[in-house]
């Protein structure tokens, strides 16, 4: 299972279409993460001011048309989907519980 860190917003703009965030269009690939952990630094690192639900999508990669590749340095290898997210490759949607300081604190199902 792969792990994406999305706003709200973004991911339910076109709800009919399958998920193409601009890291797809900038850099050829969907960022994504490993685990929990990893999940949640991402989204203390570059969510935290973002308002609104964060959310974090569950993706079973066997379900994507696109590749994965496991790609960093020595120290840190993340995930990388070459495509668009199917909306059928998502199994689970999760949210970034926040401090009122938009820290990330843990996951939660998203209701």
């Amino acid at each position: 299972m792969l792990l994406h860190v999305v706003p709200l917003d973004e991911w339910s703009a076109d709800p009919g279409l399958p998920y193409a965030p601009p890291s797809l269009a900038a850099e050829g690939f969907v960022h994504c993460s490993p685990d929990e952990q990893a999940a949640l630094a991402v989204a203390d690192a570059h969510y935290r001011d973002v308002p609104g639900p964060l959310l974090v999508l569950v993706i079973d990669e066997s379900l994507l048309s696109g590749e994965v590749r496991w790609e960093g340095s020595e120290d840190q290898v993340f995930p990388h989907v070459y495509g668009p997210v199917e909306r059928g490759a998502v199994t689970a949607v999760l949210e970034v519980l926040r401090e009122a300081d938009g820290r990330a604190r843990e996951l939660a199902p998203w209701v």
